[in-house]
C-alpha cells in the first residue's frame, strides 16, 4: 500500500523536485498550491515540469477549508509553503508574516485535529544570521551584528569586540538563532511553531533548515529567489550580475535534488523526529566565484560582476554548513556536485526567458533606505 503524502508549495521549485523524489520511491503525493504570479508568472497554470502523477489542489494555505480538504486521506505531510526572499520581507512585512506564519497556524490547526504519522517543514539557514566564527586562537565565538557605521566606511568583515576580525566556521545546529530579516523570524516561527505543535499532538515533526538551494525549475523573473537564479536572469538579458558588498561573502549552495533527497530521508527516519537539521552541501563559495563560474557555464565570461559596495539591511557576511549531524542521523550525503549541478542549469538555461527584475527590486529596496 503506497503512503499518500500532501507537500504544500508542491509546484513550486523544491516542492516539485520533492514529488519526483517521493513519486520514484512508491508514494502518492498530492500538492496544494496558490501558484503566486510571482513565482508561476501571470497565467498562473499548472506548471509543465510538475509530474504529471501529482495531484494538484490549486488553493491557499491560509484557506481553512482547503487545507482540510488537502489534507484528506493523507498520511505525511511536507510543509513548504512559503513567501521567500529576506529584501522583500523587510517592506512587505504583513504578507510574509500573514503566509508563513498565518499558513503555518492554519495548517498546524487542521493537524491537531487530524494528526498524520509525519510532519516535515521547510525552515532556512537565514534563522542563524551570522553564521559560527572562531577568534584567533581558534575558540569558537558567536558574532554580533556588524554595526552599520562599519558598513558604511565599507568595512565588510565580522570583528570581535576589540575589532579584530573573525574566521568563519561550518555552521552547526547548535547555533543559537539571531533573527535579522522578518523572513528570518518567519521561518523561525514555522520551524518552532511545528515542533511545538508536533510535541504536544503526538505528530512526529523534523525542521529542515535549507541552505542556498539552486537548480533547475527555479523561478528566473522573481527578483527575490536564490542568488543563482537571480544571476541567471541577468545574465540571459545580457546584464551582468550585482553583487552586494565585497564579492566576497561565503555562501553554501546545494542543489534541489539534494534538498528533496534529505527530506525523504527525514521522512523515512524515526530517530530524526522532533529535531532540526541543516541541508546544505558541506561546502563553501563566495558569491562572485559563484557568479564567475555560471558565466564560464553559460558562456556569458564577458559580462563581469558589478560589485556594488552597498550593504542590503538584513543581509549576514558569511554562512555554510555543517552537515554531520545529516549524515549521521539521516545518512544524508549529497550526491550532486557542483559542477555537474552548474552544467545541468546551464543546459536547462538555454530555453528559458528571464524578466531581469533586479533593478527595479534594487530601486524599491533603496528607495526604502534598505540599501546603505
Amino acid at each position: 500500500m503506497k503512503k499518500k503524502v500532501l507537500i504544500t508549495g508542491g509546484a513550486g521549485f523544491i516542492g516539485s523536485h520533492l514529488a519526483d523524489e517521493l513519486l520514484n520511491f512508491g508514494y502518492e503525493v498530492r500538492a496544494l498550491d496558490n501558484l503566486s504570479e510571482q513565482v508561476h508568472g501571470k497565467n498562473c497554470e499548472r506548471p509543465d515540469y510538475l509530474n504529471p502523477e501529482v495531484e494538484l489542489m490549486v488553493g491557499d494555505v491560509r484557506d481553512k477549508k482547503m487545507v482540510e480538504r488537502a489534507l484528506a486521506g493523507v498520511e505525511a505531510v511536507f510543509h513548504l509553503a512559503a513567501m521567500v526572499g529576506v529584501g522583500q520581507s523587510m517592506y512587505e512585512i504583513k504578507e510574509y508574516t500573514d503566509v508563513n506564519n498565518t499558513g503555518t497556524a492554519v495548517l498546524l490547526e487542521a493537524l491537531a485535529k487530524n494528526p498524520v504519522q509525519k510532519l516535515v517543514v521547510a525552515s532556512s539557514m537565514s534563522i542563524y544570521g551570522e553564521g559560527l566564527y572562531q577568534n584567533a586562537a581558534g575558540k569558537p565565538v558567536i558574532a554580533s551584528e556588524r554595526p552599520l557605521e562599519q558598513l558604511k566606511t565599507g568595512q565588510w568583515e565580522v570583528r570581535d569586540e576589540n575589532g579584530k576580525e573573525l574566521q568563519p566556521v561550518p555552521t552547526s545546529e547548535s547555533k543559537t538563532p539571531c533573527l535579522s530579516s522578518v523572513y528570518a523570524l518567519s521561518k523561525y516561527d514555522q520551524e518552532r511553531m511545528s515542533l511545538i505543535v508536533g510535541r504536544a499532538y503526538n505528530i512526529p515533526t523534523v525542521a529542515m533548515r535549507f541552505f542556498n538551494v539552486y537548480g533547475t525549475r527555479q523561478a528566473l523573473s522573481n527578483p527575490y529567489t536564490g542568488v543563482l537564479a537571480i544571476f541567471a536572469s541577468r545574465f540571459l538579458n545580457d546584464n551582468p550580475p550585482m553583487i552586494f558588498e565585497d564579492g566576497n561573502q561565503q555562501r553554501d549552495f546545494v542543489h534541489v535534488r539534494d534538498v528533496a533527497l534529505a527530506c525523504r530521508l527525514a521522512l523515512e527516519t524515526s530517530e530524526a523526529d522532533g529535531q532540526v537539521f541543516n541541508v546544505g552541501s558541506g561546502n563553501n563559495y563566495t558569491i562572485t566565484e559563484i557568479a564567475e563560474r555560471l558565466a564560464q557555464v553559460i558562456n556569458k565570461g564577458h559580462l563581469k560582476p558589478q560589485i556594488t559596495g552597498k550593504y542590503r539591511v538584513g543581509d549576514i557576511r558569511h554562512c555554510y554548513a555543517d552537515i554531520s549531524l545529516a549524515q549521521k542521523i539521516l545518512g544524508f550525503y549529497p550526491q550532486v556536485d557542483f559542477n555537474s549541478g552548474l552544467s545541468e542549469m546551464a543546459e536547462w538555461l538555454e530555453g528559458q526567458i528571464a524578466y531581469d527584475r533586479v533593478n527595479e527590486a534594487s530601486a524599491e529596496l533603496a528607495a526604502r533606505g534598505l540599501t546603505v
